[in-house]
Order: structure tokens, then sequence, then C-alpha cells
């Protein structure tokens, strides 16, 4: 029988692995298509006069899932840029992240580390109004940070580095971690950026609002046009897809491969056996035919050639049946010898 027949514990490992990555990134997959099938029923929806009628006439004066175009505009007062002159927004991100070198233990070699130490946001409320002048309507725009795409601009980046002495660079090396500097961001949604909301348009009170919707919906508030906003998902649902169907042929690969592994161990075990039944039959065939007086040298002799005596214990049941001039012989040759040396008639 063959010592690698059976499937090794890295088979099985691999099998298993492949197999929970598969079903994440399926999952992923599902989700990701759920989204851009959801994007895509979306109801489009002019920034125009005619909006309050045309939620009026909706179910509820509401359209659960709608996409609304429109330029930022402040309802009170405006965030000022810490950095930029006459850089004014609505939303206003501080952002201090701290950049460093980590020694890995494995690889022996320094991997790249980030980690935001502090991050700010301010907001003041702001509507999103129609590129168009003199048509008065607005949308209140409800909540933005919930949004998973907030469009924000980065107005101001800069790097400090880290300064350090002798001793702190001894000291890095043997802890491990060595910082590279900090760096400050200040992102901002400018006065009068265009803004693509998604999201629940509601009617309330001859007021407009744009807010997160419901049934697990995800809300947008994106730089970027509707088109490119939805193509951008559909491309990720793609990608996600191209990974599973990856990870999943290598599972259906290597599940095979076990498989063949498994079959092929069977049925090695099964033509020993029948050989092992077979050697048996004609034992007790010679013992039969054979006279008296040479049954206990039979019983004694080498089931092989039927001439040595038994000297060879096969581990690891521990039997001993044959003699070591025939160790090595195939064990496809057994029967043959066994005719030959059988009487006449056998």
């Amino acid at each position: 029988m063959e010592s690698g027949g059976r499937p090794s514990l890295g088979q099985f490992i691999l099998l298993g692995t492949s197999s929970v990555v598969t079903a994440v990134l399926y999952s992923v997959y599902r989700q990701k298509a759920r989204v851009a099938q959801e994007l895509k029923g979306a109801k489009k929806i002019h920034l125009g006069e005619d909006l309050k009628s045309i939620l009026s006439e909706a179910p509820g004066k509401c359209v659960p899932y709608a996409v609304i175009e429109g330029a930022v505009r402040s309802v009170k007062e405006t965030l000022n840029s810490q950095f930029v002159e006459n850089c004014k927004g609505v939303i206003q991100r501080l952002t201090l992240q701290e950049h460093k070198m980590v020694w890995n233990r494995t690889t022996h070699l320094w991997n790249d580390c980030s980690k935001i130490i502090h991050q700010r946001t301010n907001t003041v409320p702001f509507d999103l109004v129609p590129h168009e002048d003199g048509v008065a309507v607005a949308v209140r725009v409800l909540k933005p940070l919930d949004s998973v795409d907030l469009g924000l601009e980065t107005v101001y980046e800069k790097f400090h580095p880290s300064v350090q002495s002798f001793t702190d660079v001894i000291g890095h090396y043997i802890s491990g971690e060595r910082p590279k500097g900090i760096q400050e961001t200040e992102e901002m949604l400018k006065v009068g950026a265009t803004l693509t909301g998604v999201g629940e348009l509601v009617l309330d009170n001859n007021s407009v609002r744009l807010q997160p919707p419901k049934q697990g919906m995800q809300y947008y508030l994106s730089s970027q046009d509707f088109d490119s906003l939805l193509q951008r998902q559909e491309s990720s649902v793609r990608l996600w897809k191209v990974l599973a169907l990856v990870f999943g042929f290598t599972t259906c690969v290597t599940l095979f491969f076990i498989l063949r592994k498994q079959y092929l161990h069977r049925q090695e075990r099964l033509r020993v056996e029948q050989l092992q039944e077979e050697f048996r039959e004609h034992e007790a065939q010679l013992l039969s035919q054979a006279s008296p007086e040479d049954r206990e040298s039979l019983k004694s002799a080498c089931v092989v050639c039927l001439s040595s005596f038994k000297s060879c214990v096969f581990l690891e049941c521990g039997h001993v049946c044959s003699c070591l001039v025939i160790e090595d012989d195939r064990i496809d040759d057994v029967l043959k010898n066994m005719t030959d040396k059988a009487p006449p008639g056998v």
C-alpha cells in the first residue's frame, strides 16, 4: 500500500482555510451586490420647483430611497479653515496620524504602520440647493456624519518628521518601533461644492429633508455624480465576485484531490484484502491436498515460496508469514509463486 495514499493534514488545513475564506468572500460579495442593487433602484429626483409637489403626491410624502444632487449652502454660520485663508465649509475634520516603522520578528523586516491619535469633526447645518439662480427650493441634510461616503476635500496636509537622537535610535531598535513623524490633515466640505445625496427624502411642514434611509440601506453624501458612484459600487461587486470564485475554485480543487486520494487509498486497501483472501484460500487448498506428514512443514513454511521457513515479521500487524528472501518482491508475484509450488491439479 502506498504510504502517501491518505490525505495529509496540510491538505485538510488548506481545505478548511479556503472554505472559510470563500464563505467570507461570498458573504461580502452578497452584501456588496445588495447595496449596488438598492443603489441602482434609487429614484432620481431633480432639485427644482416641482420637488415639493412630487413629494406631496408620494405615499406618506416620502421617497424611501432617492437620489438628489445640488450645491452646498450653509444655513446660518460657516466653518473657517484653520490653515487656509478664505476657505469656508459646513463640515471640518482635523486629523493627527502617527506614522512609524514596526519590526516584524517573523519576516525580519521593518513594516510601515499608522495610527490615528486624534480626530475632531465639526459640523454646521447646511442645505442642498439648485445650481440655477432664482429657484427657491432647498433640501436640509440631516445627520451627514452617518453617511458611508462623505465627500470631504483635503485642504491642508503637512507631515512633521520626528527628531531623533542617537540614544533614541538605539532605544527604537531595542523596542522594535521607529517613529517617523506626525501627519496633520484638514478636510472640509466647502460651501458651494456639488454633492450627490442618496437617502430618504421627506416633505415635512413645507420643508424637504434628506436623512438616512430605513431598512438597512446605505446613506451617501458623495462628491461624485450618481453614475460614477454606481459604477464604483458595481466595480467593487465584480472584484469581490472574482475573489469569491477564485477561492471557491481552490476549495473545489482541494476537495477533489482529497476525495481522489481517499478513493485510491480505499481501492488499494480492497486490492490487498483480496490478495490476502486469495493467499488464505490457496494455503488452505494446499494443506487439504498435502499428505499428513507435509502439513506441519507447510504450516511453518513461507506462504509465498512454500519452501523456506517463515522468518520475516510484518509491522505493524506482527504477522510472521514469509521468509527474508522475498521481502522485496512485488505483491503481484505472490499468486504466481504459490501456483508454481502447488501440486499438480491445484
